[in-house]
């Protein structure tokens, strides 16, 4: 069954008889009667003042402000008809709403969304950004992108990312220190990224013990602090000093040379971003399945510089 349509009375009329060419046919195509039609057609003249058409052996003829007015008629209606087929399919395209972090959706996932729009043109993403995924977020959004560690999510989580974590900073950073004879880190500034509480993330603090080196759990003097990852890596890239990268997150920028490793390597088992289910739907599964690909695809073996 066809949609119904909006309904432009005359308009439609008077498209009609101009495709018939006759009253009759016109008024058969619209479900009327024929002196139902000619009826409104008298009305259009009288209100206009002028004649419409031309009343011929068989069929009919449009005045010349008749065609007029059918030109106005036909721009009309195929621009509305146009605008609620849009409208309506709009309404019923699938919608997706992604809950993740500020790290994993401006420096992941915005860089790749035109890939998934390309292969799924026909969902519509939301992204339902937060510093850290809140109790009840599945009354937002539809599937979650999560960091922390297996025990917070539930067995039905899937581990997108593990932990790895390596010193960066810009290139020109790292061969200004490096040329000054000392260890990058320990000439810093390091760049932190702050917990509200107890650190879900690896620190500075827990970075430098594991490695043994020194440094003070309270930082040192010069050193930058930010709330969001973001800003953590924009001040990186501005040359402020040396943060944590996470490997996945920072990829592209490793790759295009905006940032260079300047230390070693950290793995943190059973912790980084995870896939945590929520709503059950065909659109819901194509997007969990799009992150689960392309969160696997190998990337070149990195060693710190």
């Amino acid at each position: 069954m066809s949609d119904p349509v909006i309904d432009l009375a005359w308009m439609r009329l008077l498209v009609e008889v101009g495709r018939k060419g006759s009253l009759s046919a016109a008024a058969d195509a619209l479900g009327l009667s024929q002196p139902a039609v000619s009826y409104q057609i008298r009305l259009l003249e009288q209100r206009f003042g002028l004649p419409i058409l031309q009343r011929l052996h068989r069929g009919v003829r449009f005045t010349e402000e008749g065609q007029r007015l059918l030109a106005i008629a036909e721009r009309t209606v195929t621009e509305v008809d146009a605008l609620q087929r849009s409208l309506r399919a709009a309404r019923r395209r699938p919608t997706v709403r992604l809950a993740t972090d500020y790290a994993f959706s401006s420096l992941w996932l915005i860089p790749r969304m035109h890939a998934f729009r390309q292969s799924h043109p026909e969902i519509d993403l939301q992204i339902v950004a937060t510093q850290r995924l809140g109790q009840h977020w599945r009354e937002d959004a539809d599937l979650a992108v999560a960091f922390g560690a297996r025990s917070e999510f539930g067995p039905g989580a899937t581990l997108l990312m593990p932990e790895r974590v390596v010193p960066v900073c810009t290139p020109a950073f790292s061969h200004r220190l490096t040329a000054a004879g000392a260890s990058p880190i320990e000439q810093g500034p390091l760049i932190h990224l702050e917990a509200e509480s107890v650190s879900p993330w690896l620190d500075w603090p827990t970075y430098l013990s594991s490695r043994q080196l020194p440094g003070s759990p309270q930082g040192s003097p010069g050193d930058l602090r930010f709330n969001t990852y973001a800003l953590v890596v924009q001040a990186a890239m501005a040359g402020q000093g040396i943060a944590l990268g996470w490997l996945g997150i920072i990829d592209h920028l490793l790759d295009a040379n905006l940032l260079v490793m300047t230390g070693e390597l950290v793995t943190v088992a059973e912790r980084g971003y995870w896939l945590v289910p929520g709503r059950a739907s065909e659109a819901v599964q194509l997007l969990a399945g799009w992150l689960v690909e392309e969160t696997s695809t190998p990337s070149l073996e990195r060693t710190a510089s």
